[in-house]
């Protein structure tokens, strides 16, 4: 199992745009991969459990991967947050 925390960059932080890149990022990989926020565990491959975790711009998040692809997954993961999940800042 691997982790690493990452600060959410987006205006509007996890709405239905970024959650649903971050989510279809997730889905690239075999792993469990869940995130933390405010004593909250979240499921990556789920939108509805991302956007259930209410996570503003600035807030920071713990990526956790755990599986056969878990290094990969968390590079990944943390470097689509920190592009952006798919929106021009």
């Amino acid at each position: 199992m691997v982790s690493r925390k990452v600060v959410v960059i987006n205006p509007e932080g996890l709405h239905l745009k970024p959650a649903a890149c971050f989510c279809k990022e997730a889905l690239n990989f075999k792993s469990l991969i869940t995130f933390t926020f405010e004593g909250t565990t979240a499921n990556a491959k789920s939108v509805l459990s991302v956007l259930g975790a209410c996570v503003r711009s600035g807030d920071e998040i713990e990526i956790v991967c755990d599986g056969e692809d878990e290094a990969e997954a968390l590079e990944a993961m943390c470097r689509a947050v920190e592009n952006g999940l798919g929106e021009s800042l």
